[in-house]
């Protein structure tokens, strides 16, 4: 390479993927909503990897509840209080899943109706 391309390349326009906190948001309930699916009849070996996509799940939950209980969040309050409420069910069910009292199914319905609305989707 000349100096005259090494030139071009170094002033060349860079482009950067800009991301909104929505398709942040909505890429990492689509990770988390995956990981559950492909664990939602894991066998006594997959244990370990459910235990781990659980705990992300409730951990993503929690940090949403806490953003929707800030004063500051933009959001409605109504859709606040929806978030909030959804965020300690996820919580209570998760805890049923661990005891292996209740089944995975609604926490992925969940992660995936709120995936609906971050993409602007009606229901099915």
């Amino acid at each position: 390479m000349n100096v005259i391309e090494q030139a071009q390349q170094g002033y060349a326009p860079t482009q950067f993927a800009i991301r909104t906190t929505r398709s942040v948001e909505a890429q990492l309930i689509t990770q988390i909503t995956s990981r559950l699916q492909k664990l939602r009849y894991a066998s006594r070996q997959d244990f370990p990897k459910l235990m781990a996509a659980l705990h992300d799940n409730r951990r993503m939950w929690t940090t949403m509840a806490i953003d929707v209980a800030d004063k500051g969040n933009a959001l409605p309050k109504e859709l606040r209080a929806q978030i909030f409420y959804l965020a300690e069910f996820t919580d209570q069910h998760t805890q049923q899943v661990i005891r292996k009292k209740a089944d995975i199914a609604a926490l992925i319905d969940i992660n995936m109706a709120v995936l609906r609305g971050l993409n602007g989707q009606e229901r099915p």
